[in-house]
């Protein structure tokens, strides 16, 4: 007579749900009298599964998550980027759209200052030298490549490696940030390869995406050492929750800039001579009051004329120092929103650290008595990373980056020869740039405080 299989082993006992196991009520014994369970895992802010713990004091490692969830839907965005990139480097060869002359940059002033860097000592007197020391260690990069380079060739080898690398790490993460950034970076046509700005874009999404996953320290390293390429990618550090994420961040980066400071200062002469040039500027013709008074200028209020100064065409006339000094005023408004927010806000999201990236660099850029083309990979990556948040708020203000980086490639190179005349068709398309760039500030700001900033809504319209 055939016996029941408990019967047959006293010690075992119906297990029932494991602990992670959980029977929907809907889901009785079937027929044979077996009971179906549904597996259910612990998952962190990020939906990333999470370590868990057995009766027994055992910790069991989670389940490594594959390196990408959807290979169909890498596989377009892998093409686009290379279809996209191959454009950029042919119109990189070419250079002759619009005013052409964009990869001198590269192979003129760069490798200029590669030479004197390769010599130890930092550009004296050179008034086109504003950067921050770390940049100096950018510009030495192409030296390290083999040989069989040109400086022109691995400086855009370099580019497009740095480009490649936000572009993963951002399709890794998820949602459809990837996105704008592939398609979004040849909007501004071959101009990010003939700039080192994408060498500090990729240190400030690193660190921003080190940031959202919770590893502080990191991120606020690779936001230090960012800073001392080009001192924006300080400002991702704006959005840490208070505590320790922002002691932790905060030390971390000022830490990392301080040893590559000292690095720089024991190995290199003339370190400092950037900030002498920096603070001499002027105001740039591509600013928010650059356009202001040229468009006073088409209407006949203003009369004034453009000037080659400091390595960039700045406006000369009536106004415009009074024109700069406003923006630094703004610039420091700017700053002190920033920090009534920090004082206010308590609501935070894991979105809120991008957000408020996204925001402070747009505060700041918009205020700046420069606006140059290439400011636009910035805005193009911080808002590809707000959109790889499921609790962003910063969507509208991510998609306006996409009509401000076409509006951007009219104004430079393709109409720049009327901007510098002050002409009617490159005012007016770098004016439309500025205004869309200024619409999506104040978005910005209205949202992350509506979002963060808790109270009735009397307080939150503040």
């Amino acid at each position: 007579m055939a016996t029941n299989s408990a019967e047959q082993d006293p010690e075992r006992t119906d297990p029932g749900p494991a602990d992670d196991e959980v029977a929907p009520p809907e889901l009785q014994p079937g027929a044979a009298g077996t009971r179906v369970f549904r597996r259910t895992r612990r998952r962190d802010a990020d939906d990333r599964p999470v370590a868990e713990h057995t009766d027994r004091g055992k910790r069991v490692p989670p389940r490594r998550a594959p390196l990408f969830s959807d290979h169909t839907s890498v596989l377009p965005l892998a093409v686009v980027w290379l279809l996209t990139r191959g454009l950029m480097i042919v119109l990189l060869l070419r250079d002759n759209l619009g005013i052409g002359g964009v990869s001198r940059e590269v192979y003129a002033l760069y490798q200029h200052w590669y030479q004197l860097l390769a010599d130890r000592t930092f550009p004296p007197g050179d008034v086109t030298w504003q950067y921050p020391p770390g940049a100096g260690l950018v510009i030495l990069a192409p030296g390290a490549v083999p040989q069989l380079l040109t400086y022109f060739q691995a400086f855009v080898a370099l580019a497009l490696l740095a480009d490649a690398a936000i572009a993963f790490a951002l399709v890794r993460r998820g949602g459809s940030g990837g996105w704008l950034w592939v398609g979004g970076l040849p909007l501004l046509l071959h101009l990010p390869l003939a700039r080192y700005d994408l060498f500090p874009t990729a240190l400030a999404v690193f660190g921003l995406l080190a940031l959202l996953s919770g590893r502080h320290r990191l991120g606020g390293a690779l936001a230090g050492l960012g800073a001392m390429v080009k001192l924006w990618p300080l400002l991702i550090l704006a959005g840490l929750p208070r505590g320790r994420p922002s002691r932790r961040g905060w030390s971390s980066a000022l830490l990392a800039a301080g040893a590559l400071l000292a690095v720089l200062v024991w190995g290199y002469a003339h370190v400092g001579d950037f900030a002498e040039q920096q603070g001499g500027r002027g105001l740039q013709i591509e600013s928010l009051g650059g356009s202001a008074l040229a468009l006073a200028g088409l209407a006949g209020w203003w009369h004034g004329e453009v000037r080659y100064r400091y390595g960039a065409f700045e406006l000369a006339g009536p106004y415009t120092g009074s024109a700069a000094q406003l923006a630094l005023a703004l610039s420091a408004v700017a700053l002190g929103w920033l920090l009534l927010w920090r004082w206010r806000s308590w609501a935070w999201s894991p979105a809120t650290p991008a957000d408020a990236a996204l925001t402070a660099v747009l505060l700041f850029t918009v205020t700046s008595r420069v606006i140059s083309p290439q400011y636009l990979v910035w805005l193009l990556a911080l808002a590809a990373v707000c959109l790889t948040c499921r609790d962003s708020v910063m969507r509208r203000p991510a998609l306006l980056m996409v009509p401000a980086a076409a509006l951007t490639s009219l104004g430079y190179p393709i109409l720049y020869e009327d901007v510098i005349a002050l002409g009617p068709l490159g005012t007016v398309a770098v004016a439309l740039r500025n205004a869309v760039l200024l619409a999506a500030a104040l978005l910005a700001c209205r949202r992350l405080w509506l979002q963060t900033v808790p109270g009735p809504p009397s307080l939150k319209g503040l």
